[in-house]
């Protein structure tokens, strides 16, 4: 197996029993991350931990059908990484007395070996924690490009392969695998440390890891390219992460935001696009299809704390994001969104970051709760900026405020603007269709 952690059993010359398959599926889910962490501490090679740990769940996928599934999956896919990896160093040539030390650590720290009994991994749940948060704060260190930081955070942390992720990217698989293995030289060479942030680096490095996760998000929710509207695959994975850094760090309130924000924002998926696959906007989307656990989850997440954080911090950017996605979420219809609340929000997260694109959906959010004509003098200053030439959703932000004016001629010639922009082939199917409703009809 070459390494790169395609889901177990995937290739195998014979299907898997459906309780094995879904055994390894959970397992590659919720172990991938905890045994790579835990080699890289361990032997300090990133590509030796990612090779034993994809054959460790080959070598599962080819055991466990024969023998069961163990009673601690997690303890024995660490187990068989552990010898892996160390055979790998042997062949590789590292001294054998250095092999026998790092073995002899494992072996006092226990985790190598595994507990026991399950009641044994809450002792170590605290090596676990440190392992893994060690692994998210360094795929996302601040030295790295972002592009890279993205990548790593989904090979390293998330266990896709570099296949998928090219895929999720529309990038060919040898720009992706060059672009990792980037990653990997400048962590070592630039002598990257592997460890969690002291207290007085955490907050900020919490934010450069929840800015990679907003991306992946992003790149999810709205494909930036292709004929996609939605990657759903990386919509999940990055709900995935985000859930991790929340066990990890529960008493992180903007990582709890994203993570709400991300629930609410996915609650809609099935809505949002047509049997065509064409975009729905949110005021024509069918309400009963989306997801009730996941907005009741999204509101749970955000009551745990709401308004000023101690100490008479005002909420931060992601609680204030999942704050008008809350607003969303609670309107039974369209009809009943609570504009106002949502422009005051977004005013807030203006004054927090200078982003034309908040700028962007404030001004929309102003058209929506003060009339179609605020909206556009709002929209008149975010284009005279400049920082948003080119992107396809102004002139559509403009065209919808002119639209709702009656003023047609203005519309259209602001839908063909953002036809001519769109990056993908939904967005510009629907602009299209908007800017058909504009045309009179036949005979007229």
């Amino acid at each position: 197996m070459d390494g790169d952690g395609a889901t177990p059993g995937a290739g195998g010359s014979a299907p898997l029993a459906p309780e094995v398959a879904a055994a390894l599926r959970e397992s590659h889910r919720s172990e991938w991350a905890r045994v790579v962490a835990t080699l890289i501490r361990v032997t300090g090679d990133w590509d030796v931990a990612e090779e034993a740990a994809a054959a460790a769940f080959e070598r599962a996928a080819h055991t466990w059908p024969r023998d069961g599934v163990p009673r601690n999956p997690g303890a024995w896919l660490t187990t068989a990484a552990r010898n892996l990896a160390l055979d790998r160093l042997r062949r590789r040539g590292v001294e054998a007395e250095k092999v026998r030390e790092w073995m002899a650590m494992e072996d006092v720290s226990g985790r190598a070996h595994g507990p026991s009994d399950p009641a044994d991994v809450v002792a170590e749940d605290g090596l676990d924690r440190d392992d893994r948060l060690r692994l998210i704060f360094t795929c996302a260190h601040p030295a790295l490009p972002l592009e890279s930081r993205v990548a790593l955070t989904l090979r390293t942390v998330g266990g896709l392969d570099t296949g998928e992720i090219a895929r999720a990217f529309l990038v060919p698989e040898a720009t992706m695998g060059q672009r990792i293995s980037r990653a990997k030289r400048k962590i070592r060479h630039a002598g990257i440390p592997y460890r969690v942030p002291t207290p007085d680096l955490l907050p900020e490095r919490l934010d450069g890891v929840l800015a990679v996760l907003y991306l992946i998000a992003n790149e999810g929710y709205l494909a930036s390219r292709g004929d996609t509207l939605q990657r759903l695959d990386l919509a999940a994975e990055a709900i995935r992460l985000t859930r991790l850094v929340v066990a990890l760090l529960p008493d992180a309130d903007e990582a709890r935001a994203l993570l709400a924000m991300l629930l609410l924002q996915h609650a809609r998926s099935a809505a949002r696009a047509d049997a065509s696959g064409d975009l729905v906007p949110l005021p024509e989307q069918d309400r009963s299809r989306w997801d009730a656990a996941e907005v009741a989850e999204g509101l749970a997440l955000l009551d745990r704390r709401g308004g000023a954080q101690p100490g008479g911090e005002p909420p931060g950017p992601y609680r204030l994001q999942a704050e008008i996605q809350a607003v969303h979420a609670r309107a039974r219809t369209a009809d009943d969104t609570d504009w106002p609340a949502i422009a005051a929000r977004y005013d807030a997260l203006a004054m927090l970051a200078d982003s034309p694109f908040v700028a962007l959906n404030r001004a929309i959010a102003h058209g929506m709760a003060f009339g179609p004509r605020h909206g556009l003098d709002e929209l008149a200053l975010v284009e005279a900026s400049g920082r948003l030439d080119g992107y396809h959703l102004l002139p559509a932000a403009q065209a919808d405020l002119h639209r709702r004016l009656g003023e047609t001629d203005a519309a259209a010639a602001r839908y063909r603007k953002a036809i001519a922009l769109a990056p993908t082939t939904p967005e510009r199917r629907f602009l299209e269709r908007r800017l058909a409703e504009l045309a009179p009809p036949p005979g007229r």
